[in-house]
C-alpha cells in the first residue's frame, strides 16, 4: 500500500495511508505569520474575530478532516515535540487515538485518561497500526510504526547529542556510548526500516551529522528524512551525500507542508 509522509515543522510529521492518518510530534502547523492574512480577512468580512489567531496549515486544513482513523503520537514532553493544543482536537475528532510517552504524564502535561501511555519496550497495536516505543538519549521515547507493510521510525529526541565542541572527551564519548547502546536495542528488534525521521541538528557544531551517520550505518534505511533542524534546510540537506553513499534515498526538505511519497 502506498503511503504519504508530510513534513509539518521541526520534528512534526504526518503519515497518511488508506484509511488512516498518524500525526507525530506536533509543535506548530505548517504555516506561521498569519497576522496580516488574518487582518485582511477581517477587513473583507470573510473571517470572524473568533477565528483570528487560530493555527493555519496542512494539519488544520486537511489532516484533521481526513477520513479514516486518526492517531496522534508524542515522543516526550518538551514543547517542541508536544503541544497541548492536540488535546483540543478531539472536540473536532472525538475518535482520535492519542499515543504518548509516559514522561508527558509524569510531567502533568496531560491526564491519564487522555491517552495510551508507552515507555520503552511497550507497544500499542490494533488492526491498522502498531507503535512500539524504543529508547531516547534525552527524555521520552522514539517510535517504530508498522502500517501497510512498512516500518517507519520516528526518532523523537534520540540522537548522538555529543556537543563535542563544548564538552570534554569523556563527556562526549559517554553521550556517544549511550546513543550506540540505544541503536543496538533497535537493531536487535529490526536491523532494517523503510523510513527514518531522524535529527540532523546544526546546533551540535561541526560534527552535527555524526548521529545520523551512525544510524544509517547501523540500521539499513531505505528512506531518510531529516528533522529537528529548525529552520536550516541547507545544513540538514547536507547529509544527502553521506546517506546516498550508503544506499539510502535521502529526502531533501525545502518547505513546511512538503509531501513525500512512500512506495
Amino acid at each position: 500500500m502506498d503511503m504519504e509522509l508530510t513534513y509539518i515543522y521541526h520534528s512534526g510529521f504526518a503519515l497518511s495511508g488508506d484509511g488512516f492518518t498518524v500525526i507525530m510530534d506536533y509543535y506548530r502547523d505548517s504555516e506561521d505569520g498569519q497576522a496580516q492574512s488574518d487582518l485582511n480577512r477581517l477587513m473583507d468580512g470573510t473571517f470572524s474575530n473568533q477565528e483570528a489567531g487560530m493555527p493555519e496549515g496542512i494539519v488544520h486544513r486537511e489532516l484533521l478532516r481526513r477520513p479514516g482513523k486518526l492517531y496522534v503520537l508524542a515522543s516526550h514532553f518538551h514543547p517542541d515535540h508536544f503541544n497541548k493544543e492536540v488535546l483540543q482536537w478531539r472536540e473536532q475528532r472525538p475518535d482520535i487515538i492519542y499515543i504518548f510517552s509516559k514522561d508527558i504524564l509524569r510531567h502533568r502535561r496531560a491526564q491519564k485518561e487522555d491517552a495510551v501511555w508507552l515507555k520503552k519496550g511497550e507497544e500499542y497495536k490494533d488492526e491498522t497500526l502498531s507503535v512500539r516505543a524504543f529508547g531516547s538519549t534525552d527524555v521520552g521515547v522514539s517510535f517504530l510504526l508498522q502500517a501497510g507493510g512498512k516500518k517507519i521510525f520516528h526518532a523523537g529526541d534520540l540522537n548522538n547529542w555529543h556537543w563535542m565542541d563544548e564538552s570534554t572527551e569523556a563527556e562526549w564519548k559517554g553521550a556517544e556510548k549511550n546513543f550506540l547502546h540505544e541503536l543496538d536495542d533497535l537493531y536487535a528488534y529490526t536491523p532494517e526500516v523503510d523510513v527514518a525521521m531522524f535529527p540532523v541538528d546544526p546546533r551540535l557544531g561541526k560534527e552535527y551529522m555524526r548521529g545520523a551517520g551512525q544510524f544509517v550505518t547501523k540500521i539499513k534505511t531505505h528512506i531518510f528524512v531529516p528533522m529537528h533542524f529548525t529552520p536550516e534546510y541547507a545544513k540538514a540537506n547536507a547529509f544527502c551525500d553521506f546517506a546516498e553513499a550508503h544506499g539510502v534515498r535521502f529526502v531533501s526538505l525545502t518547505h513546511r507542508g512538503q509531501k513525500i511519497e512512500i512506495e
